[in-house]
């Protein structure tokens, strides 16, 4: 589809419709509508862009759903730009270090940052060694797909809802552990505002990832943790792990039979790991357009979507405009969620 009087391509805005919005559900809200004359002045093109590889920085080893992500779209990005994405693995320090690299990288589109969740969490916890602004240091490009946490446990728990799972925790105060992906991690403050709303004493423990929190779990070493659908689902097929609930706005379609925090009226829970392309601040706006365009023009096809969604992906479109506010809420909501948990942070 193409933008009115432009020869570039157009992807409708994604509006924000559902009501109320809460900071915790806005970017789930979206329903795709084509406006009439929204789009008027013809997008302005980069002229020349690209002329080198574009080093796309991904804070974390190989094999995560970050690396899945910027393999997967930049693959296609590659073949419509010309020029070569290339996936530049940087991990450390809970994803600041790829950040920080990516801050002081020249703002000219050569560079780039598969952010996630934890891009912004990283501000209100590790308040002493972040060195970047995640507003200020960087440009919202295109979100890219997200994947919910579920609350998954050992079959051996005594839990088959959520509701037994609350009961359990509330009669056994302290008593079940729960495992993250490590301190400060989205699973961590998942975990901490499930306790603020559930009004559960829960023994959290930390891991150095998600996968090794799951395996516990699996291996009835740990009762439970809030791991991400990719690492959790081929688990749950297997009939090893239980999963209670999901902090999707709606169930999810890998896992339709598994009921939604909100429907269970645990309105506030609702919390996805996103993953979104940023830029250094200072990137020409016409660069960001580009990107956005090839992003979007990759997630829209079909053999895109097929591998997001096998490795339990969603495919996301909003504009950057919609991703900065995202940024913003989710700043927000982790900073709150951190001084109301009473977190020692790092």
């Amino acid at each position: 589809m193409r933008e009115p009087g432009s020869g570039a391509p157009f992807f409708p805005l994604i509006m924000l419709t559902r009501q109320p919005m809460r900071p915790t559900q806005w970017h789930y809200a979206f329903a795709v509508t084509i406006v009439a004359g929204t789009y008027c002045a013809p997008a302005i093109a980069a002229d020349g862009y690209p002329t080198k590889p574009i080093r796309m920085i991904v804070p974390y080893a190989p094999g995560g759903g970050s690396d899945i992500v910027a393999r997967i779209v930049g693959q296609k990005m590659t073949d419509t730009l010309g020029q070569a994405i290339v996936v530049d693995n940087r991990p450390g320090a809970a994803g600041m270090l790829g950040a920080e690299l990516a801050a002081n990288a020249p703002a000219d589109g050569y560079t780039l940052l598969l952010a996630d969740s934890s891009f912004t969490i990283n501000s209100s916890y590790y308040t002493k060694q972040v060195r970047y602004d995640a507003q200020k240091n960087f440009v919202p490009v295109a979100l890219v797909a997200d994947t919910p946490y579920l609350l998954v446990v050992h079959p051996s728990v005594p839990a088959a809802t959520l509701k037994d799972f609350i009961a359990l925790a509330k009669a056994q105060p302290g008593k079940l552990n729960v495992g993250s992906a490590g301190n400060g991690s989205g699973s961590h403050l998942t975990g901490e505002l499930f306790k603020l709303k559930a009004g559960v004493n829960l023994n959290h423990i930390p891991y150095k990832g998600s996968g090794p929190s799951t395996a516990d779990v699996v291996a009835g070493q740990i009762q439970a943790t809030f791991a991400t659908a990719p690492g959790a689902v081929p688990f749950i097929k297997a009939g090893r792990l239980k999963a209670l609930v999901v902090a999707s706005p709606k169930r999810s379609a890998t896992l339709p039979e598994v009921p939604t925090f909100v429907e269970l009226g645990f309105t506030d829970i609702v919390v996805t790991n996103w993953y979104g392309v940023t830029a250094p601040a200072g990137t020409p706006q016409a660069v960001v357009r580009r990107l956005y365009d090839e992003v979007g023009r990759a997630i829209a096809l079909p053999e895109v979507r097929d591998r997001l969604a096998s490795a339990a992906l969603e495919p996301l479109t909003p504009s950057p405009a919609q991703f900065r506010q995202l940024i913003a809420l989710e700043l927000k909501r982790w900073a709150q969620v951190v001084k109301d948990a009473n977190i020692q942070t790092e």
